[in-house]
């Protein structure tokens, strides 16, 4: 705890402890500079590769990206998080995302291709079971990957009526409805086949999204209609100047708060992507790229002004300053988890 009664922000990063990675890490968040001290780590659950805060910071929520997929959660306290209980089989395979939606937490589980819904208690722990399990259906052209459905993110959109899915396996995003524990999906929006989408974020207007596509490195621009719950894309950006070099794998992808900037890490090439966003939301234009500060950028997030990118291979957590003006970031320093895989900020 900071002297004087009031903790400072704390980062929370995720790693594959299969990869050597300790777990979940927690760092202290210099308020004036965004640089990161580590504080500790939490060896309790496998792989914990992607994290979650509930919205009023009190509890964190981890995926155990394993065969017999996972969620775990914790209460915020000191700068150990703590179990509130043991973790909840998702009934999916290697889940990679989650979020926290209308009192129950959401995973996307990759190999199983499918979301599942697990209940919040008042206190924000897990119940002991999850209430529904939606399984994707569909297939893509790309056969390596595309055998069968893999959902890689979930989130709730902006009104926090409609839970939102991107499924690499078979080009689209979903929306869904949550009531009474039950999902149900409501409308599929198609991407370009092939194209392999990944994760999307919203523009902080709730009119737009963008969706970023791991098997060609692009970015959908979508129009987002909340009050029917209706995603239609628009167009296609690449996210690498001229043709790609060589592999080029995007991952994570983040909006500034005031909606003027858009950035995308990429793989491969270990680059983040800054986009300078055009009218009301529904243009991107690519103002530069700049290396990620590691190898194998897997996740990124902005907190104040600093934007914080996970390096999976080269074990690192780097952050860096924006640029008011052009949105750039420029690389401050790094501190080591070795197979970090995403950093959240609370």
């Amino acid at each position: 705890m900071a002297h004087g009664g009031r903790r400072g922000r704390r980062a929370f990063i995720g790693s594959f402890t299969a990869a050597g990675g300790p777990g979940i890490v927690t760092a202290a968040v210099d308020e004036a500079s965004g640089a990161l001290t580590l504080l500790g780590t939490l060896d309790h659950l496998p792989d914990p590769s992607y994290l979650a805060l509930a919205s009023d910071g009190g509890t964190l929520y981890a995926v155990s990206e394993t065969a017999e997929g996972a969620v775990a959660a914790y209460r915020v306290t000191e700068d150990q998080p703590e179990p509130t209980g043991p973790p909840v089989p998702v009934g999916g395979d290697g889940p990679t995302h989650l979020g926290v939606h209308a009192g129950h937490v959401l995973t996307a589980n990759y190999g199983s291709g499918s979301v599942t819904a697990v209940p919040l208690r008042p206190d924000g722990a897990l119940a002991a079971a999850p209430s529904a399990v939606l399984r994707h259906t569909g297939s893509g052209p790309y056969t390596p990957r595309q055998q069968g459905p893999h959902a890689h993110q979930v989130q709730s959109d902006p009104s926090g009526r409609w839970a939102v899915s991107v499924d690499l396996g078979t080009d689209s995003v979903r929306v869904c409805t949550l009531t009474d524990g039950g999902l149900a999906l409501h409308q599929e929006a198609p991407l370009r086949p092939g194209s392999g989408p990944r994760h999307l974020v919203f523009h902080p207007n709730g009119s737009y999204a963008y969706v970023v596509s791991e098997l060609t490195p692009t970015v959908t621009v979508c129009r987002w209609d909340a009050a029917d719950g209706m995603l239609k894309p628009l167009a296609e950006t690449p996210v690498l100047p001229g043709a790609a070099a060589g592999d080029a794998y995007p991952s994570g992808i983040v909006a500034a708060p005031d909606g003027r900037f858009v950035w995308i890490a990429t793989r491969g090439e270990d680059v983040v992507s800054t986009f300078a966003v055009e009218g009301e939301g529904e243009g991107l234009r690519l103002v530069g790229t700049v290396s990620c500060g590691g190898r194998w950028p897997r996740a990124l997030t902005e907190a104040d002004g600093s934007l914080y990118v996970a390096n999976e291979r080269s074990g690192d957590v780097a952050w860096f300053a924006v640029d008011p003006a052009t949105g750039l970031p420029r690389f401050e320093g790094s501190v080591e988890v070795t197979a970090a895989s995403c950093v959240v900020i609370g």
